[in-house]
């Protein structure tokens, strides 16, 4: 990220037209990041000494915390009378935060109302609520994954955008040509995170869960089984051998028609730079390497709502979360610096720390030209269109781990164990039955949630 000007900053802050009121008495805003890198906390204290600047008696302290220890040290602040104004964290700790009590959903709902709520993503909005409909915080970033597919080997096939179960599966069937070394689908075999996130969004798209709305575990289910058969479908029409995340080669090679992946992905279709890594045969012995296609991009669709019995999306939201504060005036301060981060001014300068990784909660800012104009140059090449439809995921985005406003942290553990890529494995490559492996997967999941 190239340094920013702050008078540059603070003079397009004013042209958006967003005033503050100065504070009749000193306010202090402290402010836990989860970003950690050198870059990015100056691009974040820039912001606070914009808003320092354009209010008098405010001070803004920036403090980065590593999301990993965060839990660790709210509890000791909480402990200590110490809690900060405002963090800014992952949706998880988000709701777990909220649970417990500490967070200020009263200055979240002002948030809400002054910005509106029809101008968030509905599903991440959504994905921070409480049992009683609160807010426990506010969406602020994340990434979204989907299908990436092959627009102009559909369109010479006649077939539909993969956006249903059927036209996933009739479109991995009709694109795969195993003789010439092209296959259909990339989805997870191996063990590991990415094989767990392909599966959830299927699952989700067929009302599967790990937990009903009173806690109980319902994963070994109907829709369950139905998703496991449905996935061992796709994954006769993966490349050969087990099969995650790094497969991304075939596509970016001329040798895939879909795969799924988050947005992280935007800048290996886009940059030659960024791609070369994919465009050798040191990752598969089946590949022989390839040249950087300057048209992948162009040629390129995203599908990131998924529909068989429901519309479902997943990835990951990062939002801004209010502290309770008995200090009326820092309480207001930490009001007006949320929605100073959400001008458009502020929220894009954040947002292009990480272009393709932080995408905007708030509809609008993937079409504004000032945001599609990121600092390596990548969401130009998509065009304000493809934008728009990349953050429309936002709008189902939904997890195993949060059930009509209630966390269950044992979704975590069962995450942590590698469950369900287990369970996947041992169907698309160890070849067991389907129900067999649901069973033996319940079972798992009813040790870790009984320890």
């Amino acid at each position: 990220m190239n340094k920013l000007n702050p008078l540059i900053v603070t003079s397009t802050v004013l042209a958006n037209g967003l005033l503050f009121s100065s504070m009749s008495q000193a306010a202090t805003v402290e402010f836990w990041t989860a970003q950690t890198q050198t870059d990015r906390l100056q691009t974040i204290e820039l912001l606070a000494d914009t808003f320092e600047a354009l209010n008098d008696n405010v001070t803004v302290k920036v403090v980065a915390v590593d999301e990993n220890e965060m839990a660790t040290q709210m509890a000791a602040a909480v402990a200590a009378g110490t809690t900060p104004e405002l963090i800014e964290v992952n949706s998880e700790l988000i709701m777990a935060f909220g649970e417990e009590g500490v967070v200020d959903t009263s200055s979240h709902q002002a948030v809400v109302k002054d910005i509106g709520q029809t101008r968030f993503h509905t599903g991440a909005l959504n994905s921070l609520k409480s049992p009683s409909g609160e807010y426990y915080g506010l969406p602020y970033h994340g990434w979204i994954q989907g299908i990436w597919y092959r627009k102009d080997w559909f369109a010479e096939k006649g077939l539909a955008a993969p956006n249903t179960w059927e036209n996933i599966a009739k479109a991995a069937e009709v694109l795969t040509d195993k003789a010439n070394n092209q296959y259909g689908i990339l989805v997870g075999t191996k063990q590991d995170s990415y094989t767990e996130q392909v599966f959830t969004q299927l699952a989700l798209s067929n009302n599967a869960s790990e937990f009903d709305e009173q806690g109980n575990l319902v994963f070994n289910s109907p829709a369950t089984l139905e998703t496991i058969e449905y996935y061992n479908e796709l994954a006769q029409y993966n490349p050969p051998g087990p099969q995650n995340w790094r497969a991304r080669d075939y596509y970016l090679q001329g040798k895939m028609a879909m795969f799924f992946y988050s947005t992280y992905i935007m800048d290996d279709l886009s940059l030659a730079e960024v791609a070369k890594s994919s465009l050798t045969s040191e990752n598969f012995k089946e590949l022989s390497g390839g040249t950087f296609d300057p048209n992948l991009v162009k040629n390129t669709g995203f599908e990131p709502i998924i529909t068989n019995k429901s519309a479902a999306s997943y990835g990951t939201v990062s939002g801004l979360v209010a502290l309770k504060n008995q200090n009326a005036e820092d309480q207001k301060a930490t009001q007006d610096f949320i929605k100073f981060m959400y001008d458009p001014a502020s929220y894009i300068i954040f947002l292009h720390m990480a272009p393709g990784g932080m995408n905007p909660m708030l509809k609008g800012i993937a079409e504004d030209p000032s945001y599609r104009t990121d600092p390596t140059g990548v969401f130009n090449l998509y065009g304000a269109d493809q934008m728009k439809q990349i953050v429309s995921g936002f709008d189902t985005i939904r997890s195993f781990s949060v059930v009509d406003g209630k966390t269950y942290p044992a979704s975590g553990e069962i995450f942590a164990k590698s469950v369900i890529p287990r369970m996947i494995y041992d169907v698309t490559i160890e070849g067991k039955d389907p129900q067999e492996a649901l069973d033996e997967a319940e079972a798992e999941m009813k040790a870790i949630i009984a320890k």
